[in-house]
């Protein structure tokens, strides 16, 4: 057997190991509301499913190489609030996936991978500070790539290939469709009919497009206000053939990432996600400009009342 699930290994087992040629997969997801046709664990469903397929494909491409499954961590930052949503402190998610990597780099693993069913920009961030905190520390790899290919889907640089694993051109109603997609709509809905449809709720085909412009998006819960069920997109149009052959792009174009990190050949810088330039996404962020804010005032009140 080459792949593995962690807790199901005995001490002597893990051990005996070849640390060369084994690469450990961490998936980290919250529950987290999808609208009212879906799980709380669309998330984590869709991050063990592309976890297993990419553990699969690297023990196919790469013969005698181990891979090892970390049971799942239902962590996430940056989330919807609603009913059954549990949202982590951005910090408290770094520092859980910097404890799970630190165990298995202290173990000798060189080669750990984070796999991520969630798009919000601060979990994405925190996911990805973490890896580099520990590959730094520790001189293992350590790589969240998730964030980077979810922004590339997104942006839609992966739909001529998802269109050639479908066989035809999407409409565009469709292509529409998909600009508008973020969160319980379109591709999420198909991922759930694909992998657990019994968890789909009757009369998803029924529900409205729901449709939100940049500003909108950049308000706190903004799917859940004005009367908003939850969910960004079009569920209605949930598909499996959708869902399987994006699924297959995405794992393909993983594979891509992973070989690149495992060879040596690609630097983890590249394969972060775009928001981690952003300032304002990182976990000290407040932390630091809180003093920063408050020295200036002083100076501020200071050089006021100095007079002239």
């Amino acid at each position: 057997m080459s792949i593995h699930k962690l807790e199901e290994l005995s001490t002597s087992r893990l051990d005996a190991l070849d640390r060369n040629r084994t690469a450990v997969i961490l998936t980290v997801s919250p529950l987290e509301e999808h609208g009212p046709h879906l799980p709380l664990g669309v998330d984590a469903f869709t991050a063990q499913h592309f976890a297993r397929a990419l553990a699969e494909r690297i023990v196919a491409d790469r013969p005698g190489w181990q891979v090892v499954l970390v049971p799942p961590l239902y962590l996430g930052s940056f989330t919807f609030d609603h009913v059954g949503t549990v949202n982590v402190r951005q910090r408290v998610v770094r520092d859980m996936l910097v404890d799970y990597g630190t165990a298995l780099a202290r173990a000798g693993f060189r080669y750990i991978l984070v796999a991520n069913g969630h798009a919000g920009p601060g979990h994405l961030v925190a996911l990805e500070e973490a890896a580099r905190t520990v590959s730094r520390k520790l001189g293992v790899m350590m790589a969240s790539f998730t964030g980077h290919l979810a922004w590339e889907f997104l942006r839609g640089r992966y739909l001529p290939r998802v269109e050639a694993a479908l066989g035809r051109p999407l409409t565009d109603i469709e292509r529409r469709a998909f600009a508008e997609d973020a969160h319980g709509g379109w591709w999420e809905t198909s991922m759930m009919l694909l992998l657990r449809p019994d968890l789909v709720a009757d009369g998803y085909q029924d529900l409205p497009p729901a449709r939100y412009g940049l500003l909108d998006r950049l308000r706190p819960n903004y799917p859940l206000k004005n009367g908003g069920r939850g969910y960004v997109g079009h569920p209605a149009m949930g598909d499996p053939a959708f869902a399987r052959a994006s699924a297959q792009v995405l794992v393909e174009a993983a594979l891509e990432l992973v070989n690149g990190l495992l060879d040596g050949r690609l630097s983890p810088e590249k394969s972060r996600s775009p928001f981690f330039a952003i300032p304002v996404f990182r976990t000290n962020f407040w932390w630091v400009l809180a003093p920063v804010a408050a020295a200036g005032a002083v100076v501020a009140y200071w050089l006021l009342t100095l007079g002239p």
